[in-house]
């Protein structure tokens, strides 16, 4: 009967630990989109800066560590998942992990080349 009681807590516990790995796996994942965010709203504030090319590179910085964020939140929780069990909770696959992190590191990398090839001068825009 003891025994019963320490093999329940312990499934419990492993499902407790899942749910932290998705909460984590979500803490991520919205870091990676506020730099995302940072790097938007830096080449949007500095466009006027000389040259030209500095705040399109510190924007793709930022989104590269966007990208980066995103792929190893779903590295770390992929792994993590492998380890464990649920039993009493359904969790995440890791192939609806990996697709979230495709889908946002393919997003990112299209703002990347949208802020190099589509850049608008802010001169133009006034004028309409």
């Amino acid at each position: 009967m003891s025994e019963d009681r320490s093999v329940e807590r312990t499934d419990l516990a492993e499902d407790r630990t899942i749910l932290a790995n998705e909460r984590t796996f979500a803490g991520w994942m919205r870091t990676g989109m506020a730099a995302v965010g940072i790097g938007i709203a830096f080449n949007a504030l500095f466009q006027k800066l000389e040259p030209t090319w500095l705040p399109k590179a510190i924007a793709t910085l930022f989104l590269m560590v966007g990208i980066y964020t995103f792929v190893a939140a779903e590295r770390r929780a992929s792994a993590v998942l492998k380890r464990l069990d649920p039993h009493e909770i359904e969790t995440f696959k890791p192939v609806r992990l990996r697709l979230m992190t495709t889908a946002l590191a393919l997003a990112t990398a299209s703002l990347a080349v949208a802020i190099w090839v589509f850049s608008v001068p802010i001169e133009s825009r006034v004028q309409r």
